[in-house]
């Protein structure tokens, strides 16, 4: 392998029999189900023996197709979490991997870090590896969190003396100093992930793998965990992180790897290749919903037309950048004459909270009374409002103020994320919203002194 490579992945397959469990966050096993296992055993197995006896009369199946693709389970029975995938990593560069749920993603680092074995291909990598997968992976929960310190760094190769010199910047780092010599099983997911990620970070590997785990900590930790990420970049380490934020692969990674069901999609600078993603999601976000006036969702008083997002030339995107103006569009049909009718929408984040309600009732304060025809009403988003991540819209039309006559859930949807271009920090805040309100600041009085 090159000098200059890091990782080196060479038409790497990874089959899986469905319904075999191929997780790695199984719950540890006490001695007393170790050995009801063991005592078990025999008897399941005599009791399979006979049934597959008693079978052997049955006529044989007919033979199944041996075909399957990437993602997509096979009518034998297995299903490809990865299928020819190849691709390099220099050392100092930080690649993102990204892609929807079940793209292959966690397989892929759980390959590289030896977790498990290919089916077909290869891996190499160059220099020590650290990885973080899992809240508390390699962590044993009998065990200290001093003592998990200790033996993440053996895992990794580390010198025990070497571990003594990091182990108070590790601790002070996790924020779990009073609990350090507390067993690990009775860390929350936030104390473990804290602790995991810091000793990953400051044990210094070559090579750092980290999956989706940031999203456990709070916000403080989300920042200091960003922070330590861009160091351990400028310091010339390869990092691979896999992500569902958006934001922080374009603010942390030069260069990202979109898998979709196993394959490499895309692969290209970073932002290029969150565009392709999101313009993927798309199709699956609906960022314009239309219907037929016979088919359009409604009562006998009202039927909704449209409903589509776009930005303020009205373009439709599944993306938006949190510091700009988003545009909803309603179109609708008022059926009768002299009908009170007022249109507006609920905004969701992605595990369905409510950031707000809003609806034309002001607009129609002094004309509530339409005749019948089509209508279209509009309203912006204000830049500078929303958090990152995906966010989606449901549509009401009511009579009367309260009387609802039409409610189309999660109607249309989109992904907010954070331009590095525009705020000093990105990522997710703390909230439903993240604002900016305006501030100023003076100087009112000398050092020591009153104003």
């Amino acid at each position: 392998m090159s000098n200059n490579i890091a990782i080196r992945v060479e038409n790497l397959s990874k089959r899986y029999r469905i319904g075999q469990y191929v997780g790695s966050g199984a719950q540890y096993k006490t001695l007393r189900e170790s050995l009801t296992n063991a005592v078990s055993a025999p008897l399941h197995w005599l009791r399979q023996t006979g049934d597959r006896r008693r079978k052997t009369d049955l006529p044989s199946p007919a033979p199944r197709l041996r075909s399957s693709v990437a993602g997509q389970p096979s009518t034998d029975g297995y299903i490809w979490a990865l299928k020819d995938v190849s691709f390099e990593v220099g050392h100092g560069e930080v690649v993102g991997i990204i892609g929807r749920n079940g793209a292959g993603k966690s397989t892929l680092l759980k390959v590289l870090t030896r977790i498990t074995e290919p089916t077909e291909g290869r891996a190499e990598l160059s220099g020590r590896v650290g990885s973080l997968l899992e809240v508390g992976t390699g962590f044993h929960p009998e065990l200290t969190g001093r003592e998990n310190v200790y033996l993440s760094g053996a895992i990794l190769g580390m010198a025990r003396k070497e571990i003594d010199r990091k182990f108070d910047e590790i601790v002070d780092f996790s924020g779990v100093e009073k609990f350090i010599d507390t067993p690990v099983k009775r860390y929350s997911s936030g104390m473990r992930v804290r602790l995991g990620f810091a000793v990953a970070a400051h044990l210094e590997p070559e090579i750092l793998l980290i999956d989706e785990v940031l999203a456990v900590g709070d916000v403080a930790f989300q920042k200091k965990c960003l922070g330590k990420m861009e160091d351990v970049a400028r310091g010339g380490r390869t990092v691979l992180f896999v992500s569902h934020n958006m934001g922080m692969i374009t603010i942390l990674c030069e260069k990202a790897i979109l898998l979709t069901e196993g394959r490499i999609d895309f692969m290209g600078p970073a932002q290029q290749t969150v565009s392709t993603y999101l313009a993927n999601f798309s199709a699956d976000a609906g960022l314009k919903r239309r219907w037929s006036f016979e088919e359009a969702p409604g009562e006998e008083n009202v039927k909704i037309r449209s409903v589509a997002i776009t930005d303020h030339l009205g373009i439709e995107k599944p993306y938006f950048s949190t510091a700009e103006p988003i545009f909803v569009t309603i179109e609708y049909w008022v059926l009768a004459d002299d009908i009170p009718v007022n249109v507006g929408f609920s905004l969701l984040d992605k595990e369905d909270n409510w950031v707000c309600a809003v609806g034309n009732y002001e607009e129609t304060r002094s004309k509530p009374i339409r005749k019948s025809g089509l209508y279209r009403s509009k309203c912006t988003i204000p830049g500078n409002l929303l958090n990152s991540g995906r966010h989606s819209i449901t549509v009401t039309a009511v009579r009367n103020l309260t009387d609802l006559q039409v409610r189309i859930s999660h109607c249309v949807a989109f992904e907010a994320v954070d331009d590095r271009r525009v705020h000093p920090y990105s990522g997710r805040w703390g909230g439903i919203i993240k604002p900016e309100f305006e501030w100023h600041s003076e100087k009112v009085g000398d050092v020591g002194g009153e104003e």
